[in-house]
């Protein structure tokens, strides 16, 4: 049978589209990135945080899983969709940081700080992302909010009547009547339903139970209070020899002020990006200091943030202080001089707060 010419131009054209060109990868919804960040963030806790019982060969094994799974899960090369446009991210950083981290060896330090520090960067980013999708879901309008509300307000729950509900001595009351009349057949009790001609047997029985219940307490409080109180202070005793901040180790003499005089010494040496780190690793010590915040070696950056956000002060000045910290310890932004001396002035203003 004679082959169509035509027919067969159009096949070959066609092949050679789909080598040539393959289809791109779809973008994936901001909130998908955003989840992907989030599930690589907790893998890598789990890393830097092994539980007791892993061994080493499953600590290996459980890295080399997150390795492999990396790729699928936040490609090197990525486009994100949001709001009806793509925009193209970069997440190369990550894989150089692992690759840092599969050079060093299994026992080196190294490594949890290079965990630490891709952690930290994640969770900066997830928190600006965080900011994109609040400030979407604000431009929401007074009419929805108040159609939401409504339909809340319609639930029955909400619907039912306060009155004719019974008290917790109410309660207590008719169960112990209806125990007295299960011990007592014959016992000429009335029905257990509160009857408020007996408000003054109900009145002693209260306080009978107000008094048995304090007594339970006290003796609680009398026998466990010894053990609470030994244990926060050994607890407390075992943080002030040694505290952890960012996946830096304190010493127990370590101030604030000391953490702060060694990074102006880098400033002089021209380390100016780690100067900024060590500056605001002495912020956070100060503000521990002064009982503001609570150390916690699984806090980031932004936790520490979170804690100061009733202090509208301290918080806008904070932020501005981790934002410079974040833009040149994780970022790519080279640190000048005046980078630092803007750090010095806002970490002179905050601990004044």
């Amino acid at each position: 049978m004679r082959k169509n010419p035509i027919f067969i131009r159009r096949l070959t054209l066609f092949v050679f589209v789909i080598l040539a060109f393959p289809p791109l990868a779809s973008a994936v919804q901001l909130s998908e990135y955003r989840e992907n960040i989030v599930h690589l963030k907790e893998d890598l806790n789990v890393m830097i945080y092994p539980t007791e019982d892993s061994t080493d060969a499953k600590n290996l094994a459980f890295e080399r899983e997150v390795l492999t799974e990396l790729p699928e899960l936040l490609p090197a090369r990525d486009k994100i969709e949001w709001q009806g446009s793509n925009v193209e991210v970069n997440n190369q950083w990550i894989y150089d940081a692992l690759d840092r981290f599969e050079r060093e060896s299994p026992k080196s330090a190294k490594r949890t700080e290079i965990l630490i520090e891709i952690s930290e960067r994640l969770s900066a980013l997830e928190s600006k992302i965080n900011e994109l999708e609040s400030a979407a879901a604000a431009d929401r309008t007074k009419d929805e909010d108040k159609r939401k509300l409504a339909e809340i307000l319609r639930r029955e729950e909400y619907q039912k009547s306060e009155e004719n509900q019974e008290s917790l001595i109410e309660k207590i009351y008719i169960k112990i009547i209806e125990w007295l009349a299960a011990m007592f057949p014959r016992s000429s009790a009335p029905t257990p339903s509160y009857n408020p001609g007996f408000g003054s047997f109900a009145f002693v029985l209260q306080m009978l139970l107000y008094a048995l219940i304090s007594g339970i307490i006290g003796f609680l409080i009398y026998r466990f209070a010894p053990f609470f109180i030994s244990k926060y202070r050994h607890k407390e005793k075992r943080e002030k020899k040694e505290r952890i901040i960012l996946g830096e180790r304190l010493a127990a003499d370590e101030t604030g002020q000391n953490l702060f005089d060694e990074a102006e010494r880098l400033a002089r040496d021209g380390n100016l990006r780690g100067a900024i780190r060590k500056g605001y690793i002495a912020l956070l010590c100060e503000l521990s200091d002064k009982k503001i915040i609570g150390l916690s070696q699984h806090k980031t950056n932004r936790d520490y943030l979170s804690d100061v956000r009733k202090r509208d002060d301290l918080y806008a000045n904070m932020r501005g202080l981790t934002n410079n910290y974040e833009r040149h310890w994780y970022g790519l932004d080279a640190a000048e001089t005046s980078d630092w001396e803007e750090f010095r002035n806002g970490y002179r203003k905050a601990i004044g707060n």
